[in-house]
């Protein structure tokens, strides 16, 4: 019997795996906990559904960047009360933070993916800021969000956030969110409250198309200082290369030139030593002459010598 399978644990480990691998691995743990014997856990988690890749980069970042993904749903509720109680000014500048936070998370998100092997498209991107800024605007985006077990990726439309809802306890499961009321509307109905309503939502929506683009601008930046530094590195390699090469080129042709010197100098040896062999043949054939012709004056006295002792 295999020990009991911890459906918690189960879920948190299957939403950081990444999507391609999720079935095989969710399909593994069912069959460990069918052989727990626990028939009720492994039918939760065969259930359990397969995240999106924008899902499964913002459930890294909430593991990788916990504290930042804290404190943006934090900003959030600091929006929210700020509506009606900050000044313009302070508002602005609370809407800044919130859009830098935002475009620095989702670059630490496609970060996460690119370490693991998956490139990020510029869709994706935009999903992942889109339930970054959901987790900020709805409390209960927020909590999804922290939970870690996004399906797919929220967005915000101002009634509310939409995509999945994340909390996937498997023992208790969540009930669903009572429906929202509908926003009040204007107490007093006038064209001139509903033009300014009209007009905040398109600022707003202007500004964060502007913050997205920028987002995506500093991403292209970085790529392309990136590359810039890449070239610059594989440049510097490559003059050290062509230094040493053209080091190795002096040294070879200093050698060749010590090489033919010595050849120079070895070849006139040679020439004085033949000269001198020529030299002492010549001699030595003199000197075997004069011995012969000794030899013979010799031989001569001694036949004479020897005729005159016989008379």
């Amino acid at each position: 019997m295999v020990e009991g399978v911890d459906p918690d644990d189960v879920a948190d480990e299957l939403y950081e795996v990444p999507p391609e691998d999720f079935v095989a691995a969710r399909t593994a743990r069912q069959d460990e906990a069918k052989a727990a014997g626990d028939k009720a856990v492994a039918k939760a988690i065969g259930a359990l559904p397969k995240p999106s890749t924008a899902a499964w980069l913002c459930n890294l970042l909430v593991r990788s960047h916990r504290e930042e993904i804290e404190g943006l749903v934090e900003l959030g509720d600091l929006l929210r009360d700020a509506q009606s109680t900050l000044a313009g000014d302070e508002l602005k500048a609370l809407n800044r933070q919130r859009s830098q936070l935002v475009a620095a998370l989702s670059r630490q998100a496609a970060a996460l993916g690119r370490q693991s092997g998956h490139a990020v498209s510029t869709a994706v991107s935009g999903q992942v800021e889109d339930t970054l800024r959901a987790a900020m605007a709805d409390p209960e985006a927020g909590r999804a969000l922290l939970a870690g077990r996004l399906t797919t990726a929220m967005s915000y439309s101002g009634m509310g956030a939409t995509g999945a809802r994340a909390d996937l306890r498997l023992v208790h499961p969540p009930k669903p969110a009572a429906e929202r009321a509908p926003a009040p509307k204007p107490r007093d109905g006038s064209a001139a409250e509903r033009r300014r309503a009209e007009e905040e939502r398109r600022r707003q929506e202007a500004e964060e198309r502007r913050a997205r683009e920028l987002a995506e601008a500093r991403q292209a930046l970085e790529e392309a200082e990136s590359a810039a530094a890449e070239a610059r590195a594989a440049a510097e390699e490559e003059q050290r290369a062509a230094e040493a090469a053209d080091d190795r080129h002096v040294r070879t042709r200093a050698r060749v030139a010590e090489l033919a010197e010595q050849l120079a100098e070895a070849e006139e040896q040679a020439a004085e030593a033949d000269a001198g062999l020529k030299r002492a043949e010549r001699r030595r054939g003199t000197a075997e002459r004069e011995a012969a012709d000794a030899a013979a004056v010799r031989d001569a006295a001694r036949a004479r010598v020897a005729e005159l002792t016989e008379e």
